[in-house]
This record gives C-alpha cells, structure tokens and sequence, in this order.
C-alpha cells in the first residue's frame, strides 16, 4: 500500500534535484529594483492619482494587479507547504525556504511598477491587497505529493501567464514585458523542480497517480479569493493572451505529456481509473478548446 508520503527510495534524488536547482538560481541571481523605472516616480501628495495617468491598456492592466494580488499571498502559500510537508523529507522543508527567498521579491517588483508607473489606484490596491492577504489561502490538496503536484501546475500555469502577457504587453512598455519574463524565469526553476520531484514519483511506482489525479481534476489558481476573480479572469482570457485554452495546451497538456501519464501502466484498480479520469478530463478539455475556438 502506498503512503501519501514522499518516497525514502527519492530522498538522493530530490536531494540531487534540490542541488541543480541552487545552482541554476545563483546563476541567474537578481534584485527586483534593476527592473522598475524608478526615473518615472513621483509624489503622490504632489501630483494624486487619477486615471488618465495610466499609460497601459485597461487588460493589461488588470493582468498586472492580479498576479500582484496572487504574489502577495506568499506567506499564506508558505504556511500551506510548510505545514505540508512537516514531518516529510528535510530536503523539501529546505526548498520551501529557498522558494520564498526567492519568491519575495515578486510582489515588490510589481507593486513598486504599477506605483511608480501610476498604472493602478494607489488607494484602491492598498485595500485590494489588504483583503486578499486577510482572505488567506487553503487547499483540500494536503498530502505531500498531492502538494507538489499542485505546485507543478501552479508553477507552470504562472510562467504561462507571465510569458503569454509579456508578449501582449511589450508593444505599450518594453519595460514591463522585461521584467515579466524575469518573474517567468523563476517560475519555470521552481516548476522543473517540482515537476521532477512528481516524474521521478510516477518513474519509481506508477500507482503514485492516485495523489496525481485529484490535483489535475480539481486544480485551481491561489489568486481565486481575489474580488471579481471570474470577470478578471475572462478580461485577460479575451484581451491578454491567458484563458481556458492556453490551460489546456500550454500547462495540463504539457505536464500530462510530460510525465508520460497516457503510457503509465499502474497495477491497482484504484490508480488505473485515475489515470483513465486524467485522460477523461484531458478529452474533455480539448473539446472545450475547440469550441472556444
């Protein structure tokens, strides 16, 4: 019977994986305030905020205020992973403090671009941020796998955002999809490694699917306690280049072909009909996609 555990045999592996993942981070090492155009900063005693400052279009704005306000739960996400993984293996415990290192500095570079550009309501957000912080942040998914894979797909679905707005956003402010890409740089460290710890689970006993499905079937953003998250969602879903479609193809698709779950050969009952219900889900996304065009 498996254990809704980390695998002992993976300790050396994870380990190994953890190693890389420092060595790749030292490598690319940064501070948020080389990305922010602290030239464009004024007083806002001086001059108020009003809304024709805004040099961004609306979508775009919406998009940067909402991964501000998915970023700033951090210490919400921390306490989850953390309490997740007590009693698990050392190395994920290390990890974790690594990725909030690491992770602090995201709603910082925002917040400080969105002031200094004066692309959001100083007043308003201050109280946005204020609530979602409040909100906190659960998840029904608390085993250790079952958290790690969550984070595989929140991780990926993160550096799909960032990338695919980055792209709609150069055009109005090269600065911007700058440092979106920076923010997409470490996302996609932190997915490699918990994508790999998941791959590595699945290689070792492939009954590991039954902690998988559960998280691919019910998978939702953290930033779902921001007010208005639906109408936010369906704004850059249609204007910013990050909706049901690009869920599909860029992030289930890529994790579920990347752990190879269509070719796993499970030997209980219990973890072939979760593979078969990933592969269910899988089909009926795709005939969403299309329907969506």
């Amino acid at each position: 019977m498996l254990l809704p555990n980390l695998d002992v045999r993976l300790e050396r592996k994870i380990i190994d994986l953890y190693e890389q993942h420092k060595i790749r981070a030292a490598n690319i090492d940064w501070s948020y305030h080389e990305f922010v155009p602290w030239e464009l900063g004024r007083s806002f005693k001086e001059i108020p905020w009003s809304i024709e400052q805004r040099s961004l279009p609306p979508a775009v704005c919406i998009a940067i205020e909402t991964a501000l306000l998915t970023e700033v739960n951090l210490p919400w996400f921390t306490t989850y992973l953390s309490s997740t993984f007590t009693g698990s293996l050392n190395v994920l415990q290390e990890f974790i403090h690594t990725w909030v290192a690491e992770e602090d500095q995201h709603s910082n570079l925002l917040e400080t671009y969105l002031l200094l550009t004066r692309n959001a309501d100083p007043k308003q957000l201050h109280q946005l941020r204020k609530t979602v912080v409040e909100s906190g942040f659960e998840s029904k998914f608390t085993t250790p796998l079952e958290a790690i894979t969550y984070a595989s797909f929140q991780e990926l679905a993160t550096l799909v955002f960032y990338t695919n707005v980055a792209k709609v956003a150069a055009p109005y402010d090269e600065t911007l999809a700058v440092l979106l890409r920076r923010l997409a740089k470490d996302e996609s460290l932190h997915y490699s490694f918990y994508r790999d710890v998941v791959q590595a689970h699945l290689e070792l006993e492939p009954n590991y699917l039954m902690f998988v499905a559960p998280v691919l079937l019910g998978f939702f953003m953290p930033g779902n306690n921001i007010p208005d998250y639906e109408e936010r969602m369906k704004v850059i879903a249609k204007d910013v280049g990050y909706g049901p479609s690009h869920y599909y193809k860029q992030v289930v698709m890529k994790l579920v072909e990347f752990w190879g779950i269509r070719e796993l050969r499970p030997t209980t009952v219990e973890a072939e009909k979760a593979r078969l219900d990933i592969l269910k889900y899988c089909d009926r996304l795709e005939r969403v996609t299309r329907r969506l065009g």
